[in-house]
């Protein structure tokens, strides 16, 4: 939305007393504009690609748990660069059986008060 200069310049005088003392110039618009791109790998200009893939890869070979794992996901993927087909592959390779089975343990009495089977109760163990 435009606003004349005048009419912006009245209104704040009204509102703000002590405006006035300002020099006119500051309702001016200015002549020079100055743009630079700022990219988001730029912090991590001193890492080559493969040390990327390398660091990521075995990042993703540790992960313990789902958040862990979006987290790194999410800090991968906010480079400037497209990891490697192995370090995809470690990050879909995460397995969170060990967390699975915690879940399971620690809501056992709310799914026998409900009777909300597992996928293992209703499917076998192949799944």
């Amino acid at each position: 939305m435009f606003f004349p200069v005048p009419v912006l310049r009245q209104s704040i005088r009204k509102h703000l007393p002590h405006a006035s003392l300002l020099p006119s110039q500051v309702f001016t618009r200015s002549s020079w504009v100055s743009v630079q791109r700022a990219y988001s790998a730029g912090h991590a200009a001193d890492e080559s690609f493969s040390a990327f893939n390398e660091r990521y890869t075995q990042f993703f070979e540790g992960v313990q748990d789902l958040f862990e794992l979006q987290r790194g996901l999410n800090n991968c993927f906010a480079y400037d660069l497209v990891p490697a087909v192995p370090t995809v592959e470690a990050a879909l390779r995460v397995e969170n059986k060990g967390q699975y089975q915690a879940y399971l343990n620690e809501l056992k009495p709310l799914r026998d008060e409900l009777g909300v089977p597992t996928k293992e109760e209703m499917y076998g163990q192949a799944i």
